[in-house]
């Protein structure tokens, strides 16, 4: 796609992912998974801050408190950014030595759904997909994943959708904003991996499509809510991971990558692949909640 640019090229990520908009402050908040931190950038690609954490930063949301809500390696925290002070929250599992927590986002409940993964390269289905409550409770919402991915919402908050992209397939369930239950899962995709990729982090915009980063091949993927896939467009990366809805009207998408995990090989390959990319959207973007704490 030729709208679509790098917003810093000096700005490298070894796994970028989970791109959160923060309004208040006029800028996109990116983890760096292995990197252990989140980097504040501009929308002008200016970076802006970086705060540093003791584990890998699996991802993370906004709290209504002015704090974020964080998923590290094993434990839930909530963030004081201004203090960079972490304070415990909760230890949602089991998870084993060789997992982690993964991809996340706050939902229209208020609450934390972040996922978990088996890190080895032979993996196994050991992860697992939770809801991190306000009050620090949680709840196991189903289990059997290999990397939990993908969670996002419709705009009406009625449908949820997330993937396991070493599985691979995308999974939508029947959402109740008000009380936080997910019901009648369905299998909607299960993709070819060749073709399109991995499902990684997704979003959905207002016109109720999903948009799916397809990981490894450099493609996006945009999807109904039925799983029929509407077009896989180029991506300027191999390794695209996820997009993130951002400016003042929600029509500008920011889009992380990763460059560790393909290799000497794959990043030659891919040159671009662990920078930050930007381009226009013809429809606004879900907005995404705040963690109700």
């Amino acid at each position: 796609m030729s709208d679509i640019r790098v917003l810093n090229p000096d700005l490298r990520f070894a796994l970028g992912e989970g791109p959160v908009w923060d309004a208040a402050h006029n800028r996109v908040l990116v983890a760096d998974i292995l990197g252990c931190s989140i980097t504040a950038v501009s929308l002008d690609g200016t970076v802006l801050n970086t705060w540093h954490f003791p584990s890998e930063v699996g991802s993370f949301g906004l709290c209504r408190s002015g704090r974020w809500i964080v998923a590290l390696r094993h434990e839930v925290v909530r963030y004081d950014w201004r203090a960079r002070r972490i304070e415990p929250f909760c230890t949602p599992g089991p998870i084993p030595p060789h997992g982690r927590l993964n991809d996340g986002k706050i939902g229209p409940d208020g609450a934390f759904w972040v996922g978990s993964m088996d890190e080895r390269v032979q993996r196994e289905p050991l992860g697992r997909l939770f809801r991190v409550a306000p009050d620090g409770s949680w709840r196991e919402i189903t289990d059997g994943l290999y990397t939990a991915n993908g969670m996002a919402w419709t705009g009406d908050g009625r449908t949820m959708v997330h993937s396991d992209s070493g599985a691979p397939w995308i999974d939508a369930w029947d959402f109740d904003p008000e009380t936080g239950t997910a019901s009648n899962r369905r299998r909607i995709v299960t993709p070819d991996t060749e073709a399109i990729g991995r499902p990684d982090g997704a979003a959905f915009d207002m016109a109720g499509r999903y948009w799916s980063a397809g990981v490894r091949k450099g493609r996006i993927n945009r999807f109904r809510t039925d799983g029929t896939l509407i077009d896989s467009l180029p991506f300027p990366a191999l390794g695209v991971t996820m997009p993130c809805f951002c400016g003042p009207d929600l029509r500008t998408i920011v889009w992380t990558s990763l460059r560790t995990l393909l290799g000497a090989e794959g990043v030659g390959a891919s040159p671009l692949s662990g920078a930050l990319f930007i381009m226009p959207s013809d429809e606004p973007g879900v907005p995404v909640p705040m963690f109700a704490d």
